[in-house]
C-alpha cells in the first residue's frame, strides 16, 4: 500500500481520532476557562458534547447527571466534577450484549464524524455490501452542510455495487 493510499480502517481510525479530539479539547478549554458552575458553564458543556456528534439525546441526558451528581456532591469548582463528567459520557457510551445484533434483524446505523473522514464513502460501500448480502437497504443523507450529500450516497453505492463485475469497478472517481 503507497503512501497516499489509506485503508479503510486507517481512515475511519484517524477520523474517529479527530473527532475524539475535538471533544477532549473542547472539554479541557471548558474547565481550564471557567471558575464556576453555572448557566454559562453547563450551556457550554452542551455545545462541545453536541458539536462532538455526541447527539441531543445522549448530550442531555449526560448533562442531567452530572448537574444530579453536582447537586448531590456540592461541588462549586468545575476542576472537581471533570472525572463525573468523563464517567458519565463513558456509562452513556455502553452498550449491551445485544448492542451487535443489527446483522440479524431490522436495524438503522448511523455514521457519525468530522467532514472529511470518508462518511459518505463509508456508507456507500456497507450499503451495497449489505445489498449484495440480499439485505434491503434504505439511506437517508442528513449532511446539515451539503445538499448533494444524498445524490453522493446512491452514486457511491452504485460505483462499488451496483451491476459490477469481479474485480471491477465502474466508477473511475477516487472513491
Amino acid at each position: 500500500m503507497g503512501e497516499g493510499k489509506k485503508g479503510f480502517f486507517t481512515r475511519l481510525k484517524e477520523g474517529l481520532a479527530k473527532t475524539r479530539n475535538n471533544i477532549v479539547r473542547g472539554i479541557d478549554s471548558l474547565f481550564s476557562g471557567f471558575s464556576a458552575i453555572d448557566d454559562d458553564f453547563y450551556e457550554e458543556l452542551e455545545e462541545i458534547l453536541i458539536m462532538g456528534d455526541i447527539g441531543v439525546n445522549a448530550t442531555t441526558e449526560i448533562v442531567s447527571r452530572l448537574k444530579e451528581q453536582i447537586r448531590e456532591q456540592r461541588i462549586k469548582e468545575p476542576q472537581e466534577c471533570k472525572q463525573l463528567l468523563i464517567e458519565g459520557i463513558k456509562e452513556q457510551m455502553r452498550v449491551g450484549e445485544n448492542a451487535y445484533e443489527f446483522e440479524k434483524r431490522q436495524s438503522v446505523i448511523m455514521v457519525i464524524g468530522v467532514n472529511g473522514v470518508g462518511k459518505t464513502t463509508s456508507v456507500g460501500k456497507l450499503a451495497g455490501k449489505f445489498k449484495d448480502d440480499g439485505r434491503r437497504v434504505l439511506i437517508a443523507a442528513a449532511d446539515t452542510f451539503r445538499a448533494a450529500a444524498g445524490d453522493q450516497l446512491a452514486e457511491t453505492r452504485r460505483c462499488f455495487h451496483g451491476g459490477r463485475k469481479r474485480g471491477r469497478r465502474p466508477c473511475k472517481r477516487g472513491l
